[in-house]
């Protein structure tokens, strides 16, 4: 058992990560906190990966379809499938993207 608060966690580009290896846990998380028009571009990973929309406004791609999602919006991704996300709306997108590995695993498509 761990405890650890959020300044804890590396943060890089937009989000906090918690990597389960690190933490002893099999699964880990990007914590995102992303700017008006932020966002990853275009990318895949070989496992789900589940997205929860706390706050904003997202608009998220997976494969050919688009779709804006807000707070309480819930996507789930399977594994392999092409996928992004870009702040969509004028506020900060708060955002947690389970990942279903106890490490990162991404192929950039851009």
């Amino acid at each position: 058992m761990s405890f650890i608060n959020l300044e804890q966690l590396p943060f890089v580009g937009m989000s906090h990560e918690f990597v389960g290896q690190t933490q002893g846990a099999p699964f880990s998380a990007y914590l995102v906190t992303a700017k008006p028009g932020q966002g990853p571009a275009l990318h895949t990973h070989p496992y789900v990966e589940v997205a929860f929309t706390i706050q904003g406004s997202a608009r998220i791609t997976l494969g050919d379809e688009t779709r804006e999602v807000s707070a309480g919006g819930i996507v789930v991704i399977p594994a392999g499938m092409p996928h992004r996300f870009v702040n969509a709306g004028d506020a900060t997108l708060k955002q947690i993207d389970v990942h279903a590995s106890p490490t990162f695993i991404q192929t950039d498509l851009v």
